[in-house]
């Protein structure tokens, strides 16, 4: 998380903040997945209203030691390049088995053709991918953090 800071994310805090009248301050900027293509897309279908939630595993903020993400949090989301896109707000969180996901959270996430068998698919070879150089496996009772989220500013709001 905050692995680049692109002058865009700053730029988007302060004309969010601004908009806010409040005084601006640091977010947390990321993006989503694990290559270029899926991070991207993913970033275009947040600004298209389609995706309307992430799940990363608990498992890998664990392994990293990274806060849990809660209610009204506010992050930056950017293209694989670090160029904010846009700032969401955590609306929820839960934390549910990979087993226990069903189809109404897989539609919320919006990727590919937004079943449950996709979700299920390509999630199970993220969280691999994800877990790789943890001390986790990935287990169908594994826990998975389902966050929902709003998009509060993006750039077409300038």
């Amino acid at each position: 998380m905050d692995r680049h800071r692109h002058p865009s994310v700053k730029a988007i805090c302060e004309g969010y903040f601004n908009r806010n009248n409040q005084p601006a301050h640091h977010v947390e900027s990321w993006h989503f997945c694990d290559n270029e293509k899926d991070a991207n897309e993913c970033l275009s279908l947040v600004l298209a209203g389609i995706k309307k939630a992430t799940s990363p595993s608990l498992w890998w903020y664990q392994a990293n030691k990274f806060e849990l993400p809660k209610v009204g949090d506010l992050n930056v989301v950017t293209d694989w390049a670090g160029v904010a896109g846009c700032i969401i707000k955590t609306i929820s969180v839960d934390i549910v088995p990979f087993n226990e996901i069903d189809a109404t959270y897989a539609l919320l996430e919006g990727e590919g053709d937004k079943s449950l068998d996709y979700w299920r698919r390509v999630h199970w070879d993220y969280y691999h991918r994800e877990l790789a150089n943890t001390d986790f496996s990935p287990t169908k009772s594994m826990p998975i953090i389902c966050e929902e989220f709003e998009v509060v500013y993006w750039l077409g709001d300038v």
